[in-house]
């Protein structure tokens, strides 16, 4: 749904412009400084990006899932750190908050994410707790009007940076089940809580990410995510539903990018006495580039506004992570084929996005966790019912 079509496309040109005028002549620092420049996240904060799908009563621009979605194929059509140092904010370092926080809870701190002060983290994963998220080891034990929290996160993005984490923690021992598993603000400067070194990445220069450890972490019982335990893995499930939709968005801007120079490049480059792109098996790898975004856009604008209008798309943000995530990466992989030798060498955009995007199969679900859910799902809705 968008709200008011005119303004919104205003917007989305005027973003538009700030991606290819300030952010894209930026992406080689980035890489070597492997950190967005304060300048450049200053820009992003007065310009709003960092409470995009925060709602207006805390301050951000309330955009549904459509424009949600819209918006952020254009921001990724830069470097993915861009979208990754403010969409922790506008996705998973929010949502949870948005979805199930408080009154006094959303008071507090969705203002300051929205404005970008704070960055927000959200730290689900764990040594052996990733495609079994409910596996999860952290404890939190309350004690008085505080919880103790005690475990080790992994993979977190934004975590060395991060002033606020969602943490997922088990409140009852006696059930290893989800309905053991409650959700906590923790701010960075509570005793207990520290981040490791950032990890040495094959590709994402720029986007820190580490390890998140809590010892004895003591969190004032207020900073229980919606006042109820045993809520957590819901909670945790509203917000992958939101940011699967999001985040296929993401995996389809660079793909549009990587086409985009690839058929700069083609066009250009001569063998044989006629540009590359004039060859019909070089035609064939674009055509197929393009419909796969194509086909990719068509379903992810579906879903989102199925969302928006309230709808169970449970399934069809499954499908759509799976297939964007997918897919960004045969278009990646077909981009590098098609400017041979220079598609290799390090600096050209197309080298750095097809390092980078190789994550997006890994995060939020893999592709094989996403088959199964998608299978299962589809199974179910036809009537039928697996064996346990």
């Amino acid at each position: 749904m968008i709200r008011d079509t005119a303004a919104f496309d205003e917007t989305l040109q005027s973003l538009r412009r700030y991606v290819r005028e300030r952010l894209i002549p930026r992406e080689a620092e980035v890489e070597v400084r492997d950190e967005v420049p304060a300048d450049l996240v200053e820009d992003m904060a007065r310009l709003g990006f960092f409470g995009w799908s925060i709602p207006e009563a805390w301050g951000g621009a309330g955009m549904t899932t459509e424009e949600l979605v819209l918006a952020a194929m254009e921001l990724s059509q830069a470097s993915v750190a861009f979208r990754a140092r403010v969409g922790t904010n506008t996705g998973i370092g929010s949502e949870a908050l948005v979805a199930d926080g408080t009154p006094a809870q959303k008071d507090r701190y969705l203002p300051l994410l929205a404005s970008g002060q704070l960055t927000g983290a959200f730290a689900l994963t764990e040594p052996e707790a990733g495609s079994d998220a409910t596996a999860l080891k952290t404890t939190a034990v309350r004690d008085g009007d505080h919880y103790v929290l005690n475990g080790t996160k992994c993979f977190i993005t934004n975590a060395p940076i991060a002033g606020l984490f969602t943490v997922m923690a088990r409140t009852d021992p006696q059930d290893a089940s989800a309905r053991g598993i409650s959700a906590f603000l923790v701010e960075r400067d509570m005793p207990g809580l520290g981040t490791g070194t950032p990890y040495r990445k094959m590709g994402q220069a720029g986007s820190p990410v580490s390890e998140v450890h809590l010892q004895d972490c003591r969190v004032p019982a207020s900073h229980l995510i919606g006042g109820t335990e045993g809520t957590g893995f819901k909670t945790a499930m509203k917000v992958l539903n939101k940011q699967r939709i999001h985040l296929a968005a993401l995996c389809t801007g660079p793909a549009i990018r990587m086409l985009d120079e690839a058929i700069a490049w083609t066009t250009q480059r001569r063998q044989f006495g006629q540009p590359v792109a004039a060859f019909q098996l070089m035609q064939a790898l674009i055509a197929d580039c393009q419909t796969e975004i194509q086909a990719a856009r068509a379903l992810i604008l579906q879903t989102a506004r199925e969302r928006d209008a309230g709808q169970d798309v449970t399934l069809q943000a499954s499908i759509c992570k799976y297939f964007a995530s997918e897919m960004c990466g045969r278009v990646a992989d077909r981009c590098v084929q098609m400017l041979g030798g220079t598609g290799f060498i390090q600096g050209h955009p197309i080298e750095r996005f097809y390092r980078d995007v190789r994550l997006f199969r890994l995060y939020e679900g893999t592709s094989q966790i996403h088959q199964l859910n998608i299978a299962k799902r589809t199974i179910a809705a036809a009537g039928y019912r697996l064996a346990d």
